[in-house]
């Protein structure tokens, strides 16, 4: 047993519990749902959504409770991103991607240095973890260069959460950035999500204080209790398995409103025995991609929280169950569009779903070498081998 499985995940001064948010952020959902088409137009987050979420409590569902968070548990903070990705796949997304870069930096920072960055008003940290810029070390902390793209919700965010390698030691570093130093591309002209924002960036031998950075690797936090012990890799089970489960949850309830609608029509899909099949079998499918995904994450929160470390096996059977449940989104969103008709094919919800399906089924963490790997590892063939971020090596 560690010290730090002692540490009570609810200890500290947060002021709004787990439930209390939960309860905040399901009230939100006619709100969020009505600025979804607006949001899809513009490129971003309307302003009322935005800081309705972080009223509710739903950016601080990471952040430790001695920062004002509420230090949810994995599946807690699953069941806020579920909740909001229904309601709008980008403001979902965004959530997420602000939630775990702001508590992340407040779990491992020292002590004073977070509260001082945790006494920023509207604290919100977005960026890109996976491609490492450049950190040569200066007297009292590091120049970093480099070109990012992915900054999902950054035009939402006060701060910049980046990477970048110690040009000495080679460690890659996360670093926090104020928005106001760091140039943005924008150039977010996609298929799907485009209310996330996802824009590109620079830095320029940008100055940031060694406080102000933690390694990428970090699992011992200053801060907080066992959640933060889970690594940053593995979290992505929790943000982007909980948005397609969201997802995929308002897109068969869209086609089961539709269907119910046209009814008694000529031709409906009302009346036709194999249509109810195939919804049968995608309403399987996704309530087996939520069972397996739960299930596991019970199974790693059972370990952190009895002070022992996840085994590789476990973080392999967690990036396949966001395999899986990526891959089942991608097969529910087929079904769905070809049975909605030209429904699907005009603007309307399910059409902006499905673009939105086809712009999270292209990120990293779910991408067809992590499944590769995954089945390695588990087929007994990767003897010696740990996860680093998206890479078994």
């Amino acid at each position: 047993m560690t010290e730090l499985a002692h540490r009570p995940l609810a200890a500290g001064t947060g002021t709004t519990s787990p439930g209390e948010v939960l309860d905040a952020v399901a009230a939100l959902h006619e709100l969020v749902d009505s600025y979804g088409a607006q949001n899809d137009i513009e490129g971003r987050i309307a302003e009322p959504v935005v800081q309705a979420l972080y009223d509710s409590g739903a950016i601080g569902v990471i952040t430790p409770r001695e920062l004002g968070g509420s230090e949810m548990t994995p599946r807690q903070a699953m069941d806020v991103y579920r909740t909001l990705s229904y309601a709008d796949p980008s403001t979902g997304w965004v959530t997420m991607a602000l939630a775990m870069s702001t508590g992340l930096a407040g779990a491992f920072f020292e002590p004073d240095p977070a509260h001082e960055l945790f006494a920023t008003p509207r604290l919100g940290i977005a960026g890109q973890g996976t491609r490492a810029g450049r950190a040569e070390p200066v007297e009292g902390g590091y120049l970093v260069s480099g070109q990012w793209s992915f900054a999902s919700g950054i035009k939402h965010a006060t701060h910049l959460h980046t990477a970048a390698a110690d040009t000495k030691t080679g460690e890659t570093r996360f670093f926090i950035v104020p928005v106001a130093q760091v140039d943005f591309v924008d150039n977010w002209d996609v298929l799907g999500l485009r209310a996330t924002g996802s824009i590109d960036y620079t830095l320029d031998n940008t100055f940031v204080r060694t406080e102000f950075s933690y390694p990428s690797l970090s699992t011992s936090p200053n801060t907080g209790g066992w959640l933060y012990r889970v690594g940053i890799g593995n979290f992505a089970s929790i943000n982007h398995g909980a948005w397609a489960l969201g997802v995929g949850r308002r897109l068969l309830d869209e086609l089961a409103t539709s269907v119910q609608k046209k009814s008694g029509r000529a031709g409906s899909w009302g009346d036709n025995a194999s249509f109810h099949e195939q919804y049968a079998n995608a309403e399987l499918r996704l309530r087996s991609a939520q069972a397996l995904l739960y299930d596991v994450w019970e199974e790693i929160e059972s370990v952190l929280a009895g002070g022992e470390r996840m085994s590789v096996r476990l973080e392999t059977l967690n990036r396949a169950a966001l395999c899986n449940a990526t891959e089942a989104l991608d097969e529910i969103a087929g079904f769905v569009y070809r049975s909605a008709g030209s429904e699907a094919l005009r603007p309307g919800v399910i059409q902006r779903l499905y673009r939105d399906v086809h712009g999270g089924t292209q990120h990293i963490s779910s991408s067809p070498i992590i499944l590769q790997s995954a089945g390695r590892q588990l087929a007994g063939l990767a003897e010696g081998q740990k996860w680093v971020h998206f890479q078994l090596i």
